[in-house]
């Protein structure tokens, strides 16, 4: 039994595995005299502590004891400690994260030099002209609504929706309250300030186009949705527009910081691009034939 245990170990890829890295070392041993290799250096001196000290204070706000200080410092070291011993077992290859990251960086760096400089009123005035449509504000809408249920309607559901739309515009007692008329739905009864992709997300797109013909201050319908038919009354129609620059100007220069960021990068690329010999080979298509790039 043991035997057979025995057997069936030395046939474990681990095994295997174990004695392939036990060999390794005793080889990188001998080659350079001595099993124990001299340490490496790290230095924390009182800028990098001061640091780690400004980091913690940004984060709790208060300045860190002296305790928690040596902590964040035997952390920092720890983390130094592996990271270099990550690079020499060549775990920083070929990581997927890892390239990200330091692309993210590069293009970090870039773009804080690109961003150095404030937009001039003229450059802001420029982009923002041609991009008005991007600043537009949409129209907005304030309505009420009663759900009629076709499915609760007996005979007639466009004739039973007339009757309570004359009713509503014909007793104020009953439109002053109209949320206890109609049938019983997760529906809002009124929307206030809404824009017309807010409508269509809610009662679709045909009821959202319906909205530009509804008449003001007064019930109409029955409009119909995916769930059912609306009487509505439009409260407030408020027209959209541009705004003044002046009202947007910390939007304009976020955007703008953001496309001149975007355009930096490009250029910075294009101009390492050109250091480089690049080959792409594509996949075969369907003739066999293997599609290089250059």
């Amino acid at each position: 039994m043991i035997h057979q245990i025995f057997l069936k170990f030395l046939r474990e890829p681990l095994f295997h595995f174990l004695v392939l890295g036990a060999g390794l070392f005793m080889v990188y041993s001998v080659i350079n005299g001595s099993v124990s290799a001299p340490a490496d250096r790290i230095v924390v001196d009182e800028t990098q502590a001061l640091r780690l000290a400004g980091q913690f204070q940004r984060t709790w706000m208060r300045p860190p004891t002296e305790q928690e200080l040596r902590g964040l410092v035997e952390e920092y070291v720890k983390e130094e400690i592996l990271y270099r011993e990550a690079r020499i077992l060549g775990l920083d290859q070929d990581d997927l994260v890892i390239r990200r990251r330091l692309r993210q960086k590069m293009e970090f760096i870039n773009a804080d030099l690109a961003e150095s400089q404030a937009p001039t009123d003229t450059q802001l005035q420029v982009y923002f002209d041609a991009n008005q449509d991007r600043f537009r504000r949409p129209d907005r809408f304030s309505l009420q609504q009663v759900y009629l249920n076709p499915h609760k309607l007996a005979g007639d559901v466009k004739r039973a929706a007339a009757g309570l739309l004359a009713r509503l515009n014909t007793d104020p007692a009953l439109a002053a309250d109209p949320k206890s008329l109609g049938d019983a739905t997760m529906l809002p009864a009124q929307l206030d300030g809404v824009t017309r992709r807010e409508v269509t997300n809610i009662f679709g797109r045909g009821f959202a186009k319906d909205i530009e013909d509804m008449p003001m201050g007064r019930w109409s319908g029955p409009y119909e949705s995916s769930y059912g038919l609306h009487l509505v009354r439009m409260t407030e129609r408020g027209v959209g527009g541009l705004p003044a620059l002046a009202e947007i100007r910390p939007i304009l220069e976020r955007e703008w910081r953001a496309e001149r960021s975007k355009e930096a990068n490009e250029r910075f690329y294009e101009a390492l691009r050109v250091r480089y010999d690049v080959e792409i080979r594509l996949p075969a298509d369907s003739a066999g034939t293997t599609l290089v790039v250059r």
